[in-house]
């Protein structure tokens, strides 16, 4: 569009401001009341859900992370260690497998998870134990 005067330029609000307003729309439809319709009032329920959205995927990682070391740690109780003597007896015997793989390995196949704790206790029982984790890699 062109324009030959400023007037006219300052007076056009473009196609943008419709595309914000359909947008907002868009994301309200499912709301109840004028907030579904009315532009500015559904506009503070629009931001307000995108920030609980927000805050919510990172209290699912925090919660997934809680619920793995949970996991973990029932496991690893099970057959005598802790999770911290687990996790450094797997990376003392160079097994490296993340928290998620391990606690479905503890609740899915209580076997292997089995074998990991005694590789780890076998591990952790050998004469290698006073040392400390970064002497063990270095070549």
């Amino acid at each position: 569009m062109v324009f030959l005067t400023l007037f006219n330029l300052a007076r056009n609000r473009g196609p943008d401001k419709y595309w914000r307003v359909q947008q907002q729309l868009r994301m309200s439809w499912h709301f109840r009341t004028r907030t579904r319709t009315c532009y500015r009032i559904g506009m503070n329920v629009v931001n307000k859900a995108l920030m609980y959205s927000y805050n919510g995927r990172k209290l699912k990682k925090e919660q997934m992370k809680y619920l793995w070391n949970t996991r973990i740690e029932a496991g690893a109780g099970e057959h005598g260690l802790t999770r911290r003597e687990l996790l450094e007896g797997l990376a003392r015997s160079d097994i490296l497998l993340d928290k998620k793989v391990l606690s479905e390995l503890a609740v899915y196949e209580p076997r292997t998870f089995q074998s990991l704790t005694e590789i780890a206790k076998k591990t952790m029982s050998d004469t290698r134990v006073g040392k400390p984790l970064n002497v063990l890699y270095e070549k």
